[in-house]
């Protein structure tokens, strides 16, 4: 009895037997095409042409098919280096903006501590040079808060600087840390004269971060906008000529100016003593006891 073949022996068979036509037909074709070829040049040259005609679109569809498969692979490529790129400059744009502001910041630093030396130099008097390390906005009463106290040699109605200008005064002390009445504070008063004429003038705070100036004389408004109010020296406690603040604003009788050294962008300043020492007999410890 025979043995019947499994299905994929068959199948393997007839793959086999196709393989052996269509390479038979392939010689076969080749062979008629030679000898046409040198037969009959001319019949040869018109099937090749058109072959060609008839393979051409198939090979320019093939070609195109390629060059898009390409073009997708190669840009998806380009965009994922070009988003790459973009993310890894923004991180470097970052990095370069924090050192931008850590160099002015400390550029603005050095200036102010370079003139802090300087004013320090010119004023041999000085009893002690710190930080403001805090001052009050938003609350009516104008403080500060500086880097030294006692210890340093800092008393209570010692005046304060920076190099822009006046400060205040000290109200409070203790072994490390001191407090500052702001020029601007309602309750600071600073005899002072205009610059541009030597006029007699009063300052006091308005409790907003500027000053009052008021001449002592009634009459026609003496200030103009732009002017520069500085410390007379009289009662004794402020040494003459330290600028004080810069008019901004008229009034009827009177200007509103601001002050030329802000506590909040003065990073230093330093403590002298009375500009008379009789200055202390005057009781400026009144202000420690103020709200």
């Amino acid at each position: 009895m025979a043995t019947q073949r499994p299905g994929w022996s068959r199948r393997a068979q007839y793959g086999l037997f196709f393989s052996f036509i269509a390479t038979v037909a392939g010689l076969l074709t080749g062979l008629v095409m030679l000898v046409l070829s040198l037969v009959a040049p001319n019949t040869y040259s018109a099937v090749r042409g058109a072959a060609l005609d008839t393979f051409s679109p198939i090979s320019g569809a093939l070609n195109e098919v390629s060059s898009t498969a390409g073009g997708l692979v190669s840009g998806a490529g380009n965009y994922w280096d070009a988003a790459h790129q973009n993310g890894k400059l923004k991180r470097e744009r970052e990095l370069m903006r924090r050192s931008i502001i850590e160099a002015k910041a400390i550029q603005q630093e050095n200036r102010q501590l370079k003139a802090m030396l300087q004013l320090r130099q010119r004023t041999p008097t000085t009893v002690a040079t710190g930080r403001i390390v805090g001052s009050s906005f938003t609350s009516p009463r104008r403080f500060a808060v500086f880097s030294a106290g006692r210890g340093d040699g800092v008393q209570i109605g010692m005046p304060v600087r920076s190099s822009d200008g006046l400060i205040g005064r000290v109200v409070d002390a203790g072994q490390t840390a001191s407090r500052i009445l702001l020029i601007s504070d309602r309750a600071n008063i600073v005899p002072a004269r205009l610059l541009r004429t030597g006029m007699p003038v009063i300052s006091q705070g308005r409790g907003d971060g500027t000053v009052d100036i008021r001449p002592l004389e009634v009459g026609r408004n003496p200030f103009k906008i732009g002017d520069i109010v500085i410390t007379s020296g009289t009662g004794g406690l402020y040494p003459p000529l330290v600028p004080i603040a810069r008019v901004v604003r008229l009034d009827d009788d009177g200007a509103i100016a601001r002050p030329l050294a802000d506590p909040s962008s003065a990073s230093f300043a330093i403590v002298e003593p009375p500009f008379e020492p009789d200055a202390f007999a005057a009781g400026p410890e009144a202000d420690a006891d103020a709200p």
